[in-house]
């Protein structure tokens, strides 16, 4: 191993990186004496001049600080101009911060800098080269340590009692398992087009399987795209559905990208040509688009920030940015600064923040950002709303989403208020652990309870999940990078409008219903629109889409993303697959292959599996064999198992990762020893319902909140729903057990 795993880098001044790199250059010549000199034809393609390395990594160090640079004065400049695009936006809660921003900025400069080295002394005759191969152990140890990807840090303490921000230490033998800012799992080898690190259609008529792949909008437009008139609401699931979706989601994994928006070399901006130079790999618009009539045109994309590499051999892998840990870290975030910024200072009852300018009929409000370019500043000029802050960065893309991250904020400040009732002795700190240890707890239960059998199908999630058999320190509890596409499939469960309702449940007033391409970033709408109530009951009252294999995903995400601050909108679906093949995931077959299930060679084979044989000829008319079929779109293709909402390929990748999470997770909330057997039992009284009544003005509620409900007849009043009873926490006398401060 001659790298340990992005350790977040400590900023340094350019004058100690200039020392640095002297140092370096010294070692160097030690170590490669007897290299040929700078300029000289390397002797074989295993050895290397110390001042081409040199020269390499200062290179790549200006290189990604200057596109970093350009790409921060265009988008102040686009702001001033009023000419964001739909990328700006897009990009604002894909970009990283702190520690995050810090690590990926060692991935990309080790990334460019061997990028630089392949250039320089890829030996003529020797077919594929990695530049790792030129390279000894010591130069290897040395680059890593100069670029940043090899940088010790003070960690944080750790606690057998309390799970830590950042999620270290959950397994005591490999403390980094899990934790934010590492490289996602990898469940199958990536697949590349030079098998490092160039994604499958990055070069025109590359063939894969003996294939092209088919351009990602041209899949979007013959297989997602439909006429509005197919769209069918599923009679069986509510938009509250979908959202715990996302929610959960933003909770295990968060791949940023580059915060470079121009070339790393040469400095273009990619919003302004077609060109593929990283970190740009543009979506490609084919013929007779029946949007995007310019055909030179492109859609922005940006690859995903890479990890640093964890071995020589080592192929690009993506970053997650999260705990990989159901923790509720998107309530609280999943790095220490961000943490401590979301708790009120002001006092020590172990409260987190909130709004100091807005209330929501007297309750409160998530607190503002202050990250700029603000996205939510863009949606409505007037209105001068900023987004919200909260543990996780993509809390205000909706005012869905946004709801149910004020909905736990308000929760947690509710259980620490009554903890501090019941518990006078207890410290700011032990106040804020253990509310933040139940609502853990709560996004368990509601999730494995609840959620995951409407997803599984009740009968096969009480088969493959089970109940909990315990901690095992063996299993790897990381996300996996297919999860990060594969759990995607939410976007199919969209509708096309937003819906706020009134106290009978009813859309009354000309805001009632709004464009879902409107609502993006429009955190003005929760706070000048009637708060996060009526929202949540357009969310329980309202059935989600129905996911068909002719209407896949509506058109406010297909051609109206993020349109409301220019003229084009982005495709969603076409965004996926470019992600997918950003990824290095492998095909729908190699996925099949890894779940036990059949992979189709043919037309016959393929309409037998998904049970539609015109779906299955356009699959091949694109794809050619199903081998090259993009991981999404396969997935979500597939027939609905019985009582779920999805086919047998998602069922098995969701099975496997949520088993992982639960059974790797040594602070989950049935295992012996983290909560008591008193309060385990009062835990399983938890709801969603619940939760929505103690802490908004909502007195009536849906029984089952996930279940499609008609109002009054499947609604209930809150006072006939049980309430976690915090009797189980009252300490019988001052605990003076080692808190763990932020």
């Amino acid at each position: 191993m001659w790298v340990s795993v992005a350790e977040p880098a400590v900023a340094r001044s350019p004058l100690a990186e200039v020392k640095l790199l002297l140092a370096l250059a010294g070692v160097l010549t030690i170590l490669v004496a007897h290299q040929p000199c700078e300029g000289s034809p390397p002797a074989s393609p295993r050895t290397v001049a110390s001042s081409v390395l040199q020269d390499c990594i200062a290179e790549a160090k200006l290189m990604v600080d200057t596109a970093y640079n350009r790409t921060q004065r265009s988008i102040k400049q686009r702001l001033r101009s009023g000419s964001v695009s739909p990328m700006d936006l897009l990009s604002c809660f894909k970009r990283p911060v702190a520690t995050t921003r810090s690590v990926i900025r060692a991935a990309d400069c080790m990334h460019v800098a061997l990028g630089l080295l392949e250039q320089k002394v890829h030996p003529e005759g020797f077919g594929s080269f990695n530049a790792t191969d030129v390279l000894t152990e010591a130069q290897l140890q040395l680059l890593s340590k100069v670029s940043g990807c090899h940088f010790p840090v003070n960690a944080e303490q750790c606690s057998d009692q309390y799970r830590t921000i950042t999620g270290r230490c959950n397994n005591k033998k490999r403390p980094w398992l899990g934790s934010s800012n590492r490289a996602l799992a990898r469940w199958l080898p990536a697949q590349y087009e030079d098998g490092r690190s160039r994604p499958f259609g990055w070069t025109p008529c590359k063939r894969l399987n003996g294939f092209p792949l088919p351009l990602v909008r041209e899949v979007s437009n013959l297989i997602v795209r439909f006429p509005s008139e197919r769209l069918a609401s599923d009679s069986h699931r509510t938009l509250m559905f979908m959202q715990w979706g996302q929610f959960i989601d933003h909770d295990l994994d968060f791949t940023p990208e580059s915060p470079a928006r121009v070339a790393f070399s040469g400095g273009v901006d990619c919003e302004k040509t077609c060109a593929q130079l990283p970190p740009c790999f543009p979506i490609k618009v084919p013929p007779n688009d029946p949007r995007i009539k310019n055909q030179s045109d492109c859609i922005p994309f940006f690859r995903s920030a890479p990890s640093c590499p964890q071995d020589k051999n080592a192929v690009r892998n993506q970053i997650n940015a999260l705990t990989s840990f159901v923790d509720a870290s998107m309530v609280y975030g999943s790095q220490v600064d961000l943490a401590l910024r979301l708790r009120n200072k002001t006092n020590h009852l172990g409260l987190l923040a909130v709004n100091q300018q807005f209330r929501d009929q007297g309750r409160d409000l998530l607190p503002f950002g202050n990250e700029r370019p603000d996205p939510c500043l863009l949606t409505n000029r007037s209105a001068r709303i900023p987004c919200f802050l909260a543990g996780d960065s993509r809390s205000s893309e909706t005012p869905m989403l946004a709801a149910l991250h004020t909905l736990f904020m308000r929760e947690h400040n509710r259980l620490a208020a009554q903890l501090k009732c019941l518990n006078p002795q207890w410290t700011g700190d032990k106040l804020y652990y253990e509310a933040r240890k139940i609502v853990g707890a709560m996004m368990q239960i509601i999730t494995y309870r609840d959620f995951l059998p409407l997803v599984l199908g009740k009968d096969r999630a009480k088969r493959t999940l089970g109940s909990y058999k315990g901690y095992c320190p063996n299993v790897d509890p990381r996300v996996a990078n297919v999860f990060t596409l594969a759990f995607r499939f939410g976007h199919t469960m969209l509708q096309p409008l937003v819906y706020r309702l009134d106290s009978r449940y009813q859309a009354s007033g000309p805001g009632s219903c709004v464009p879902l391409s409107s609502s993006f970033f429009a955190s003005w709408q929760v706070v000048y629109e009637g708060g996060i109530d009526p929202l949540l009951r357009g969310l329980m009252a309202t059935p989600a889409k129905l996911n068909r294999q002719d209407s896949m995903l509506v058109g406010e995400l297909r051609d109206r993303l993020f349109r409301q601050v220019k003229r084009i909108g982005l495709d969603l679906a076409a965004l996926n697959m470019q992600r997918s093949r950003d990824h290095g995931l492998p095909g729908y077959n190699a996925w099949r292959r890894f779940c036990g299930l059949s992979q189709p060679g043919n037309l016959a084979q393929l309409s037998q599996v998904l049970k539609n044989k015109v779906l299955a000829r356009k699959f091949l008319r694109l794809y050619g064999t199903p081998d090259n079929i993009d991981i999404w779109i396969g997935a979500i293709a597939e027939p609905l198992l019985p009582g779920a909402r999805v086919g047998p390929l998602l069922a098995c990748l969701f099975e496997k990762q949520f088993s992982n999470l639960r059974d790797g997770d040594r602070f989950w909330w049935e295992k012996q020893g983290v909560f008591t057997k008193r309060q385990r039992t009062a835990l399983q009284q938890v709801s969603l319902s619940r939760i929505v009544c103690d802490n908004t003005g909502i007195t009536t509620i849906s029984r089952d909140i996930f279940r499609a409900s008609t109002y009054p007849r499947d609604f209930t009043r809150c006072s006939r729903l049980p309430r976690l009873n915090l009797a189980a926490w009252k300490a019988a006398k001052a605990l003076q057990e080692s808190i763990p401060s932020l």
